[in-house]
């Protein structure tokens, strides 16, 4: 070390910036990096493996058996810990890399933080082309990490040591930013990893990251107030925003305080204590009955840190009133202005106490007891779908009411990402507390499920993480249930088994598409397969067994919850059964043209519906 600087390596130096950047969470002081995750290969071995491993008892590193599945992790590690926290990884160049693509999709899309580090080609050229690299015939400045451009919030390629220094300040930004919130790419080339400079010290210097909350526009604030008093039929929707502000206190106030019920979203579920009068659960294509009776007729929807997915408003054909208006009261204007939304720009935890304390007295007039006749309903029927039968093979409805008999909802995180479940579970899953409820329903990425309970449990260790995967996403990625094992972060894995993709087979059933490479019995095969999942979990060091019934499962989940290990329970389920009650159309374009008969009728019913859509900015 000479006056103010200090000679490191390009690698060394990024890992004792990470040390250094510090958050506050319930009053203590933490590492806002909880660690790193790598599988070491060529183009990151030497570079970032030699500085991580200088650092590893005060910065941990976490070895997986998937690239994309680390990154699912670490992700699922990020939206766990409400933002506030978050991890890296890093990968090879090539392979390694683009393994991580997928992820960087699911980060994208559910504005989550995740630091990607994947090794890149040589700077200096000299060895070109090296393993892996992927040469542009009219471009020699692309590789394969520009493929992270379109799914990063920033995205930066290291060729010289000094780039390192403003690009570590604006991955900083990005990641702990509430607007620009997302995942962050620094590739790096290979040579420039290992090269050495004189760094200022002040880079490594302590920070302290805290959450920035905006406050909302005095002129939009009254404006908003306006519209709010002036509606007849008035809702609001939270989204996620309102658990990553950590408003889900002022949410129910503002709830209670004006007699507003409160649908939500996918990413928002678990926002709202859901056995609350003023709950009415989800809303839109896998929404309750009761959350959709007041949408068709909602003339107001204040919209609270969501950014209204297609699934949320039934593909904009859910809102009925001509007169509908949106206040979208969200941290980020891109998202508060969606489908002609009025915007209030702000943060959730801070707008919904100027919102409320500009209200007044106001109350929605018969709102209240209109969600408490429509609540009844809906758990009514709810109840029925998730009861306990005889039935040989149970519906995923009767195994998740298995599951919350058994665990309860109270100290449980439910995880799960794509397929059918993720409408069975946000109709029916009923969380009580902020975070008991975690679904990838973003980019509903197949393969999340088993990875993002491992990374939830790494967030939230003191609570039940139950993983609930059909088949088909447990086949495509399962690696990290060996990674939970060797870890010491048990997770319980609730495995339907439906042979083959079942919600999408309903899906195509439903457009009037004949059942088709979806079931595995519909599927050109030589052999039929036989999977066994008990096996196969055991032999990745898992706990497993197969029940036979909901009684059995019951049971089962009763009797493994003390299990010092990570637990696979399989049970055969019916691939068609899925829950009536609630829901509404989605769009999913039926052919106009077929010669299959049946594409008629869809077709027909297809065009009935859009016709209910809006049209809207």
């Amino acid at each position: 070390m000479t006056g103010k600087t200090v000679r490191l390596t390009v690698a060394q130096a990024l890992v004792r910036f990470m040390i250094a950047q510090k958050t506050v969470v319930d009053g203590e002081t933490l590492p806002i990096f909880a660690g790193c995750w790598a599988i070491f290969g060529h183009g990151n071995v030497a570079g970032i493996g030699e500085a991580l491993h200088g650092v590893k008892d005060e910065f941990p590193t976490y070895r997986a058996h998937n690239e994309q599945g680390m990154a699912h992790a670490a992700i699922a590690f990020a939206k766990a810990s409400f933002r506030r926290r978050f991890m890296a990884c890093t990968t090879s160049i090539g392979p390694g890399a683009l393994n991580l693509v997928t992820a960087a999709g699911v980060a994208h899309v559910n504005r989550l933080p995740v630091l990607f580090l994947p090794g890149d080609v040589f700077a200096n050229r000299l060895p070109d082309p090296v393993l892996q690299q992927v040469e542009d015939f009219g471009d020699g400045t692309v590789s394969a990490s520009d493929c992270f451009r379109p799914v990063s919030r920033y995205f930066d390629r290291i060729q010289r040591p000094e780039q390192l220094i403003p690009a570590l300040q604006r991955t900083m930004q990005v990641l702990t930013d509430p607007v620009d919130c997302g995942p962050v790419t620094l590739s790096l080339c290979q040579d420039v990893q290992a090269e050495a400079y004189d760094f200022p010290v002040s880079l490594f210097a302590e920070k302290v990251w805290t959450v920035r909350r905006p406050r909302p526009d005095e002129d939009e604030l009254a404006h908003a107030v306006s519209l709010i008093k002036a509606a007849k039929r008035p809702m609001l929707i939270a989204g996620g925003g309102v658990l990553y502000s950590e408003a889900t206190n002022e949410l129910l106030q503002f709830a209670e305080t004006h007699g507003l019920p409160v649908a939500v979203t996918q990413a928002g579920k678990s926002a709202v204590d859901e056995r609350h009068d003023l709950s009415l659960g989800a809303v839109g294509v896998t929404g309750t009955s009761a959350a959709n009776a007041l949408a068709v007729d909602a003339d107001l929807v204040l919209a609270v840190g969501t950014r209204l997915q297609d699934f949320t408003t039934g593909s904009w054909a859910l809102f009925r009133e001509e007169e509908l208006t949106v206040v979208g009261l969200n941290v980020t204007p891109y998202d508060a202005v969606k489908h002609g939304g009025v915007p209030l720009v702000g943060d959730a935890k801070v707008g919904l106490k100027l919102l409320s304390q500009a209200l007044g007295d106001w109350r929605a007039e018969g709102q209240a007891e209109r969600a408490k006749n429509e609540r009844a309903t809906w758990f009514e029927a709810a109840g029925k779908a998730l009861a306990a039968t005889n039935a040989e093979l149970p519906s995923d409805a009767q195994v998740i009411g298995a599951v919350a008999r058994a665990r309860g909802t109270e100290d449980t995180v439910v995880v799960c990402a794509a397929g059918g479940l993720p409408g069975e579970l946000e109709k029916l899953w009923a969380p009580t507390k902020p975070g008991g409820y975690h679904m990838e329903y973003g980019f509903s990425c197949m393969g999340y499920e088993i990875a993002g309970g491992l990374g939830t449990k790494m967030a939230r260790p003191d609570k039940d993480v139950i993983v609930m995967v059909g088949d088909g996403s447990y086949m495509m990625l399962n690696s990290e249930l060996a990674t939970s094992v060797m870890l010491g972060h048990k997770i319980t894995v609730v495995l339907l088994d439906n042979r083959g993709y079942g919600c999408i087979n309903r899906l195509q059933m439903e457009c009037g598409g004949a059942n088709f490479n979806n079931l595995l019995e519909d599927c050109r095969y030589e052999v039929f397969p036989e999977i066994d999942f008990v096996a196969h979990a055991k032999a990745m060091g898992a706990m497993a067994e197969k029940v036979s019934s909901v009684a059995d499962l019951e049971a089962a989940l009763v009797r493994t919850k003390a299990n010092e290990r990570s637990t696979v329970i399989l049970i055969d389920t019916h691939p068609l059964i899925t829950t009536e009650a609630g829901g509404h159309w989605w769009d999913v374009a039926v052919p106009e043209v077929s010669t299959r008969a049946e594409i008629a009728p869809a077709r027909a019913k297809y065009e009935k519906n859009r016709a209910f859509q809006r049209a809207l900015n």
